[in-house]
């Protein structure tokens, strides 16, 4: 079972794909718009490590990652190149 809990701000998503590229899963992309849609908002832990990286990939910042029962104290994704 997952502990992780995404969200997703649709207002900062600049509609670079990243997310749904990368964890295809668990983002999507509006046909309109071609803002994320979040698919799985607790991805199971198979899903999990593609999801983080998604969010540490969003040009935008727009979308976090925290615990399940996370309200604004999601944790920061890690970095963009995989560094901690």
């Amino acid at each position: 079972m997952s502990t992780a809990r995404l969200r997703v701000d649709r207002g900062r998503c600049i509609g670079a794909g990243m997310c749904a590229l990368t964890a295809p899963d668990v983002f999507d992309q509006d046909a309109e718009e071609g803002l994320v849609v979040l698919l799985r908002a607790e991805p199971a832990e198979t899903r999990l490590t593609a999801a983080r990286m998604a969010a540490g990939m969003c040009p935008s910042g727009a979308i976090t990652l925290g615990g399940p029962d996370s309200g604004s104290s999601a944790l920061p994704a890690p970095p963009a190149d995989g560094c901690q």
